[in-house]
């Protein structure tokens, strides 16, 4: 075999090689670069008034956990990430514009420290505002997305439908005091989950992967994304305040229907139950209170447990999608361990 014939031969392997040697940016790499661009998007359009809380509100930060999947996934498969960083702005400016509407609705007087843009300026610039930053979300897809638009469009179009359904969702749960577990699950997947695994799909899309590698990107992003919100409804009640970042026991002053609470009902014997009504009922001053009963309730019957078994199943199931991935492990190991370091986050 000729030399020239022998490099041809091998060239595929040869360039996966390259690529994981040589192309792979880790987690940190990636947020640094991804936060200098965002924070360089020009914003400079008139009226300010609808323009200056989208710039209020992609200014205060966050994990960027949405846009360095998608970057990661699309590293796997092509070594130019700046490339899609559009498409990467794109679901973060979704989401963000889930939020600014859910803390309208929710009433909230802070994000991330600050103050929502409803109490920055007011109810209609939240709603205005958030319907500029869709438009802008889908802008910066299609800016990124030119060989694979309809694909691209199709998993966004997929994906917001659900969270808006996931949202519904939530706020009927809200005055229902029967949602199953299996009920729970399913809106914590539209309206959380949905989400991390698009983004993990655009990204190997846009790289080129295969419909099959990128079906299972999509898989592993949804089941990663279960288990984080699971964990986050477990350290809401158990977490450290300090390293959680914000104040611990919301979801139950909230009564909200998690995971923690429809099981700890479930197994409730009848003086506990009692117990968890009167709580919901409670309206007095004393919230420390209240959180300390249900939480005290939780441990009688085991639902941290229980919740830590199933967070770890749905990882588990997770990290078996993306073994299925057909690339190298060395290309699959910086997302790997992205993922694993969004689920060791302090009890």
């Amino acid at each position: 075999m000729s030399p020239i014939f022998f490099l041809f031969a091998f060239m595929p392997s040869f360039q996966n090689n390259c690529l994981s040697l040589y192309s792979m940016k880790t987690a940190q790499q990636i947020q640094d670069s991804f936060e200098n661009y965002l924070q360089g998007l020009d914003y400079s359009r008139e009226p300010l008034g609808l323009y200056a809380p989208i710039r209020y509100v992609l200014s205060l930060g966050g994990k960027r956990i949405r846009p360095t999947l998608l970057i990661m996934a699309y590293n796997m498969y092509a070594q130019d990430i700046e490339s899609v960083f559009d498409a990467a702005a794109g679901m973060e400016i979704f989401h963000n514009f889930t939020l600014l509407h859910d803390d309208l609705m929710d009433k909230a007087d802070l994000r991330r420290g600050q103050p929502t843009v409803h109490k920055k300026w007011d109810e209609n610039a939240a709603i205005l505002s958030g319907d500029g930053m869709l438009v802008l979300a889908y802008r910066y897809l299609a800016n990124a997305s030119a060989n694979n638009l309809k694909k691209i469009l199709d998993i966004a179009n997929d994906t917001f439908t659900g969270i808006m359904e996931g949202q519904q969702y939530d706020m009927e749960f809200e005055t229902r005091d029967d949602v199953t577990e299996a009920e729970y699950i399913e809106m914590i997947r539209l309206k959380t989950s949905v989400l991390l695994a698009a983004c993990v799909q655009i990204g190997a899309v846009i790289g080129g992967a295969c419909d099959a590698d990128a079906r299972l990107l999509y898989e592993f992003g949804e089941k990663v994304g279960l288990a984080f919100q699971l964990q986050d409804d477990l350290l809401d009640v158990y977490g450290d305040s300090a390293v959680f970042g914000k104040k611990i026991g919301g979801d139950i002053l909230c009564n909200k229907k998690t995971y923690l609470y429809i099981n700890a009902y479930l197994l409730a014997n009848s003086q506990q139950k009692d117990e968890l009504d009167r709580w919901a009922q409670y309206n007095g001053n004393d919230p420390d209170a209240k959180i300390a009963a249900v939480r005290a309730i939780y441990d009688a019957v085991g639902v941290k447990e229980l919740s830590e078994k199933l967070i770890n199943s749905l990882f588990c199931e997770a990290l078996k999608k993306l073994d299925q991935v057909n690339l190298s492990q060395s290309q699959k190991q910086p997302l790997k361990e992205y993922a694993q370091s969004l689920m060791n986050r302090v009890l």
